[in-house]
C-alpha cells in the first residue's frame, strides 16, 4: 500500500511538472526549454517568460493550492462532500473588500490596494462566521455553516448596495475581478500572497492526523481527548488565511475546493495526512491546466481562468450530487 501511494505522489509530480511546463513554454510567444537553459532567447521572450508566465504560473499553483486543501480541510471538517472555502464566507468578504478599494478610490492609488482590502474583507467574514457560531464554549458544524451562510448573505447585500451607487467603470472592475483570472499577475502578487499561503498549507499539512480525528465526529473526538472547538477554530483560521491570500490575488474561483479532494480520495483513500497535501499538489495543477487551457483555445482571445473550472467543474459537480445519493463520500 505504501509504494501504491508513492507511486500515486511521483505521479502527480511528474503531471505538476508537465503542466507548469506547458504554461510556460507554450503561447502567442513561443519560448523554447533548450535555448532558455542555454541563455540564448531574445529580449521579448525574456520579458515574457520572466515577467509574465512565470509569476501568473507560481500565483496559479499557489491560488489552486490553497483552495485545493482548504476544500479538503472543511469537507472533513463538516463532514459533508460538498464543503468548499466559500461555504465560511470568506468569497463574499473577499467580493465586499473588494468592491470598497474601488468605490474609494483606494485601488486607483496602487494596484495592490485591491487585492488586500479583499484579504482583509475575507479574513473579516470568517472573524464573523466563528463569533455568530459559538454557543456556549463550542462550535458546531450545523452552527458554522448557517452563520457562513448568513454572513455571505449579508456581505453580498453590501456588495450589492455599494455597487447600485458605483459608476459604471466600478461594475466593471468588479466583474473582471469577480470571475477569476490570472492575467497581470505580477511578483508583487506573490509577495503579498504567498508567504500567508505556503505558510498555512504547511501548517495544515502537519495537522492531518487531528483532522482524522475530527472527521469521526465530535463524541469520538472528546472521548480520545481532542479538545474539538478548540482544533475547529485553528482549522477554520488557517483555512481563512490560506483561502483569503488565494482569493485576494486570483479572484473568485469556484469548484477547485470542491472537486480536487474527491479525486484524491479515490486514488489515496480518506487518510488526510495524505489527502491534504496531494490536495494542494493537484489544486496547483487543476488551476495552472485550466488558465492554460483557456490561453491556447481561442488564441488571441483568453478565457479567463475562472471561467474554465467552472466549464470543468460544473459536470463533476452534477455527477458528485447523484452520488451523493448513495452515501458514497469517501469511498
Amino acid at each position: 500500500m505504501k509504494d501504491k501511494k508513492g507511486a500515486w505522489l511521483a505521479g502527480l509530480l511528474m503531471l505538476l511538472l508537465a503542466v507548469v511546463a506547458l504554461s510556460l513554454f507554450q503561447g502567442q510567444v513561443k519560448i523554447n526549454m533548450a535555448e532558455l537553459l542555454a541563455g540564448k532567447l531574445t529580449a521579448q521572450q525574456q520579458g515574457v517568460f520572466w515577467y509574465i508566465r512565470l509569476p501568473r504560473t507560481v500565483v496559479g499553483l499557489l491560488a489552486g493550492g490553497a483552495l485545493g486543501i482548504s476544500g479538503a480541510v472543511l469537507q472533513g471538517l463538516f463532514a459533508n462532500p460538498l464543503a468548499d472555502p466559500g461555504i465560511i464566507g470568506v468569497s463574499g468578504g473577499a467580493a465586499l473588500g473588494a468592491v470598497l478599494a474601488m468605490v474609494t478610490g483606494i485601488s486607483a492609488q496602487y494596484f495592490l490596494m485591491t487585492p488586500l482590502a479583499a484579504f482583509l474583507g475575507a479574513l473579516g467574514a470568517v472573524f464573523f462566521t466563528i463569533v455568530l457560531a459559538w454557543h456556549k464554549g463550542r462550535i458546531s458544524p450545523v452552527s458554522l455553516l448557517l452563520a457562513g451562510v448568513a454572513v455571505s448573505v449579508f456581505f453580498g447585500a453590501l456588495t450589492s448596495g455599494l455597487l447600485t451607487f458605483a459608476p459604471d467603470k466600478t461594475m466593471h472592475q468588479y466583474l473582471f475581478w469577480m470571475v477569476g483570472g490570472l492575467d497581470y499577475r505580477s511578483w508583487e502578487h506573490i509577495y503579498l500572497a504567498g508567504p500567508f499561503i505556503i505558510t498555512g498549507i504547511i501548517a495544515l499539512c502537519f495537522l492531518g492526523r487531528q483532522l482524522n480525528v475530527l472527521s469521526l465526529g465530535d463524541l469520538e473526538a472528546r472521548a480520545l481527548g481532542m479538545k474539538v472547538s478548540c482544533f475547529r477554530i485553528i482549522f477554520l483560521c488557517l483555512v481563512a488565511f490560506v483561502t483569503a491570500a488565494a482569493v485576494c490575488v486570483s479572484g473568485n474561483i469556484g469548484f477547485v475546493g470542491l472537486i480536487i479532494p474527491h479525486i484524491i480520495r479515490m486514488f489515496v483513500g480518506g487518510d488526510n495526512r495524505l489527502v491534504l497535501p496531494f490536495s494542494a499538489l493537484a489544486g496547483g495543477a487543476f488551476l495552472v491546466f485550466c488558465d492554460t487551457l483557456g490561453r491556447m483555445l481561442f488564441t488571441p482571445v483568453e478565457i479567463r481562468v475562472g471561467i474554465m473550472t467552472s466549464v470543468l467543474g460544473a459536470p463533476y459537480f452534477l455527477y458528485l450530487l447523484k452520488k451523493m445519493g448513495n452515501n458514497s463520500f469517501g469511498e
